[in-house]
């Protein structure tokens, strides 16, 4: 079409037969958007979770999907120009296979790390795949809602946008809150896609099916029972493929298995089998050799006054243990955030005779709180010891626990002449320059022990003598408090 100036123009687009007025039609393709910006979301916190667990490092592996996805999403944008003709039907075609790849991601990742080790290629693909799909929803989205009723593209975009951002909020509150904890990582991913597949078919096949023909309405219906039925199936298969996928990372004696809001817990071995501990793929506890550690952490900063004994972190109990063994203990407050961890610590046979049942003590008493925010309520003074059983500095999420904010508050809990200790393999110059930031004096020291276990620790307090205290060998009495090593600040 040609203007008066001689301008070639688009045609003007049709207005879309409709089932329902256009204000209703608009409002459920606004809510539409709502969902699938939902589901988006939801698949690119999955991706980053599971991969963090899998692989480590959550900050690059945030980084990694998101750089990924968003650029991604520039692709997919430009090849939904070609598709714009066929806005609808291609809609469809584009929350079917979102659905799938998104549902299955979680899945095929865990495969790929369980039987090939390699979780990072699986993890760029899926980006990559869900990134393009997404990014061509909204261009076809646009030209729907202009189906509908012509308005300025300003218009069109600032409401579509407005929809996707509050979907994506809704989405992000949901993966934490409400899948994760109640469905797990592989089933909240799955569902997610059902969801998906539904809102998209849904809205396609009855709002704008006089845009389709009777061929395609068969194609894209058979496409979705198909997407629906691959989930389903999947959904079913989720047990015996998770269980499988365990013993291929854990080995064949996978006793429990368990996803808090915080973490998944695996626990190995047991019944004369050697114990093993996982929290999200990191090795916690491992067998005879958790007693050193508890050892090696507890027994300098016990040596001196230690009736009142602060735990931070240590859910599984084995510190704690170790603290019950020595005299003149009266109070042992053992604060973990992972209530299921508290509760594994208490009910377990195995965990329970590897931490010699303490909190059946009646000295003990376990709070689920986050440490970092306990600290901040607890009195002045409170204890004579604290020992920090806390995620590797390493780990992201445990940054906190490394901070001096983190240790000023600790040392204002310590009575005068308290001790803390804390494990610093890998971060020990850090972690002993932060706790003099904070006001502490500390000392460094290595302790004999498994390989499995941290063996560099610091003990901290405001003085501190200027020598560490031996750490004894397994099944030896400790030594009088008067045998010192090494000597150092």
């Amino acid at each position: 079409m040609i203007d008066q100036h001689g301008r070639t123009q688009a045609p003007p687009r049709r207005v879309a037969r409709l089932p329902v007025p256009a204000g209703a039609a608009r409002a459920l393709i606004l809510a539409a958007v709502f969902v699938c910006a939902a589901c988006g979301l939801v698949y690119e916190l999955e991706l980053v979770a599971l991969a963090s667990y899998l692989v480590g490092d959550s900050v690059t592996q945030a980084s990694v999907v998101l750089s990924v996805m968003v650029f991604a999403m520039g692709c997919g944008s430009l090849l939904a120009k070609r598709l714009r003709g066929r806005a609808a039907a291609a809609f469809a075609a584009v929350e079917s296979a979102l659905a799938l790849v998104g549902g299955l991601s979680v899945m095929v990742l865990y495969g790929f790390f369980a039987w090939y080790g390699q979780a990072r290629p699986a993890m760029v693909g899926c980006a990559f795949a869900i990134g393009v799909l997404i990014g061509a929803e909204v261009p076809l989205l646009m030209v729907l809602v202009q189906r509908i009723r012509r308005q300025d593209a300003g218009g069109a975009v600032a409401d579509l946008f407005a929809a996707d951002y509050v979907g994506a909020l809704a989405g992000g509150l949901a993966f934490p809150f409400l899948l994760l904890p109640r469905f797990g990582q592989l089933t909240g991913a799955l569902a997610t896609g059902v969801v998906n597949a539904v809102a998209g078919g849904a809205v396609v096949l009855w709002l704008f099916r006089s845009d389709l023909t009777r061929r395609e309405r068969g194609r894209l219906l058979v496409a979705n029972v198909l997407v629906l039925a691959v989930l389903g199936g999947a959904a079913w298969a989720a047990g015996p493929f998770e269980r499988a996928a365990r013993r291929a990372v854990y080995g064949g004696d996978v006793r429990v298995a368990e996803q808090t809001p915080l973490q998944e817990l695996v626990l190995t071995g047991g019944d004369g089998r050697p114990l093993r501990l996982y929290l999200d793929g990191r090795l916690a506890v491992c067998g005879t050799g958790a007693a050193a550690y508890g050892r090696a952490l507890a027994d300098p900063a016990l040596r001196g006054g230690h009736a009142r004994v602060l735990v931070l972190g240590g859910g599984d109990g084995v510190v704690a243990g170790q603290v019950l063994g020595r005299g003149g203990v009266r109070q042992v407050t053992v604060v973990d955030a992972d209530r299921g961890l508290l509760r594994l610590g208490r009910t377990d046979p195995g965990l329970g005779a590897l931490n010699g049942h303490v909190f059946a003590d009646p000295r003990v008493r376990a709070v689920a709180a986050d440490p970092f925010d306990w600290l901040r309520g607890a009195g002045r003074g409170s204890y004579d010891v604290i020992l920090a059983d806390l995620p590797a500095p390493g780990q992201s999420r445990a940054a906190k626990y490394y901070s001096q904010e983190f240790y000023g508050l600790a040392g204002r809990v310590l009575a005068g002449g308290g001790r803390l200790a804390v494990h610093a393999d890998g971060a020990l110059w850090t972690v002993r320059a932060t706790l003099r930031a904070a006001g502490l004096s500390a000392a460094a020291y290595r302790a004999p022990g498994p390989a499995c276990a941290p063996s560099t620790f610091l003990l901290a307090g405001a003085p501190l003598p200027l020598a560490v205290a031996r750490i004894p060998a397994p099944g030896t009495p400790p030594p009088p408090p008067s045998t010192l090593l090494h000597p150092r600040l």
